[in-house]
């Protein structure tokens, strides 16, 4: 639980671990102390970044254990200043990734991230089809 008014309101947790795995909820930009989020998608996607990093080193990850992510974006033209942000924590790691354009619960929200980790047992790889 991150402390979200969210998550109490719909029921929910931040994320799950569930053996192995940690599921982290769909994350948005807010600030979960004051519950304030920016009308900036760049600087929403850095509280995203430092929400769903938090979620995963309470469940023992890091970014380096992600295996898969999902972007969502009410604003397709949006998704590329992104790209440095999340490129800084998983430009080494390349964990499978779907970018997806819908509606968020919030019109201030501009961006979500979905992400699912392996927590670490040992070392993995990247195998680089195509």
């Amino acid at each position: 639980m991150s402390g979200s008014t969210f998550e109490e309101e719909i029921g929910y947790a931040r994320a799950v671990v569930d053996g192995e795995w940690v599921h982290v909820s769909g994350t948005t930009g807010f600030d979960y102390a004051t519950m304030t989020i920016s009308a900036d998608v760049v600087e929403q996607v850095a509280q995203s970044l430092r929400n769903v990093e938090s979620a995963l080193a309470e469940a023992g990850c890091s970014f380096a254990d992600v295996v898969r992510v999902r972007y969502l974006l009410p604003d397709r033209a949006d998704f590329p200043p992104c790209w440095p942000a999340l490129r800084r924590c998983f430009g080494d790691v390349r964990p499978a990734a779907t970018m997806l354009v819908c509606g968020l619960s919030d019109p201030r929200m501009k961006f979500e991230i979905e992400v699912y980790a392996r927590r670490p047992a040992e070392p993995r790889s990247v195998l680089a089809i195509g």
